[in-house]
């Protein structure tokens, strides 16, 4: 145990560090994510060794960030998101990505062992970390716009389809014995869901009861939201079905009760994620890689990104171009930036490539360099959405030609575009500020 408490003790150690070193890195280039991941990784068992993660309080600690990270995931998202337009592109559009994975992984049979292998590494190629995006999104000031909006319509689908599959297709049960596992868990988050709205609505004697204790010690309302979560993911173990499922079902169902959201209930259950759990997630994740093994595959670390790039990022661009409406409305580097943010992978890539090397479908060291690229997509990916916007304001084209025709002022040209790029960039940031703002001024008006 004094193990255990000198690993937990490191691992706080690096959450809090973590946004003190991303702030000092310049313009915060680099994710949170992507510094406690590489910290986990130098710090794990396969470097430094003074994480052990493999003790079972870490470990039971580690599926419960991963639980809170997928719950509000789930509760961040509008069941209408994935039920109207958007919703049905991003998954026809995830259909279309899975086919052409499985094109691609049967050019890599390397990777992993027979079928249900080819269908892991096929499967990682389809997900979206949109639980890692939903603070990104947040912090570019992203969540309410148009952008953001598609971002979590086609991410979703992303992360939902992916783990249903990984569900049905990786699991060792019949395909008919799963699928009637599923049902059932959905009749119940079904019951749940409709059980609490109309509690709510007719303003019962224990809704009105939890209610008002909600913001005393008793904190009722989080600890029914733990109870179903942990409910849940309890349902997924049982059943052997991968935790992130329960999780982000029971997001959806705390969303379905609540649709326009709590805020103070958000800012208790994010205080507990993002503050201890999430955080712990990704370090003891990271513990899992070996450095060693990616530096000795660095080929197999670029073409999984690039792989990334041409599977799911290229049909999100070409789904929203083929549509009419985001094809008028949304300039075509807007269609690449929210492409770009639903090419971020992470979590559920930890989770299939564990679920592999656990059934000796993949070897750890495969798993190690597949888990770094994943971690890589969550600094690269944001990253080339919001370039996107940096190259077409800065006007490289029109920088370049002006150095030519005046090289001795090339000095003052590079700094008066780079001025115009900075300037642009406050602009549009003033712009989607006033943008949310509208529409949250619209919705609180629907309400009342």
């Amino acid at each position: 145990m004094t193990d255990q408490f000198f690993s937990l003790t490191i691992i706080i150690l690096v959450a809090a560090a973590a946004p003190i070193v991303a702030q000092i890195i310049p313009k915060q280039a680099v994710p949170e994510t992507v510094i406690l991941v590489a910290a986990g990784a130098v710090l794990g068992p396969n470097m430094l060794d003074l994480i052990h993660s493999s003790g079972e309080a870490i470990t039971m600690l580690k599926e419960l960030g991963c639980a809170f990270l997928f719950l509000l995931a789930g509760y961040e998202i509008d069941p209408k998101s994935i039920t109207g337009k958007d919703g049905r592109h991003g998954l026809l559009t995830w259909a279309v990505t899975f086919l052409l994975a499985i094109g691609f992984t049967l050019l890599m049979p390397s990777i992993a062992i027979g079928l249900q292998g080819q269908l892991a590494t096929a499967l990682l190629f389809t997900t979206t970390a949109l639980g890692t995006l939903m603070p990104i999104l947040k912090d570019r000031s992203l969540s309410g716009t148009r952008i953001g909006d598609l971002v979590i319509s086609y991410g979703t689908w992303g992360e939902l389809a992916t783990v249903l599959a990984v569900a049905i297709l990786l699991s060792s049960r019949t395909t008919w014995k799963t699928a009637l596992i599923l049902a059932v868990m959905l009749a119940f988050c079904i019951w749940v869901a409709s059980a609490g709205a109309r509690a709510k609505k007719r303003g019962t004697r224990l809704y009105l009861f939890l209610e008002s204790r909600a913001e005393t010690t008793s904190q009722t309302a989080v600890r029914i939201t733990v109870l179903l979560m942990v409910l849940l993911v309890t349902f997924s173990a049982i059943f052997d079905l991968d935790i992130v499922l329960g999780a982000f079902a029971a997001g959806f169902v705390l969303r379905y009760v609540i649709p326009e959201g709590n805020h103070s209930l958000e800012t208790k259950l994010e205080g507990m994620a993002y503050g201890f759990l999430v955080p712990l997630f990704f370090i003891v994740s990271g513990c899992g890689i070996d450095l060693r093994a990616v530096a000795q595959a660095p080929a197999l670390l670029v073409i999984f990104i690039l792989g990334l790039i041409l599977i799911r990022c290229v049909p999100i661009v070409i789904s929203l171009t083929i549509r009419k409406d985001t094809r008028s409305e949304i300039a075509l580097r807007n269609r690449f930036s929210a492409a770009f943010y639903c090419t971020t992978a992470l979590p559920l890539i930890v989770a299939i490539t564990g679920i592999a090397v656990k059934d000796g479908l993949m070897a750890a060291d495969t798993a190690s360099v597949l888990v770094s690229a994943g971690a890589l997509t969550v600094f690269l990916m944001p990253f080339l959405g919001s370039l996107v916007y940096l190259v077409v304001d800065a006007e490289p084209v029109a920088a370049v030609t002006e150095i030519v025709h005046e090289p001795s002022h090339a000095r003052q040209i590079l700094h008066d575009h780079l001025q115009h790029s900075h300037e642009m960039a406050m602009h549009r940031r003033e712009h989607i500020a006033e943008e949310v703002h509208k529409k949250h001024g619209n919705t609180s008006g629907t309400n009342s």
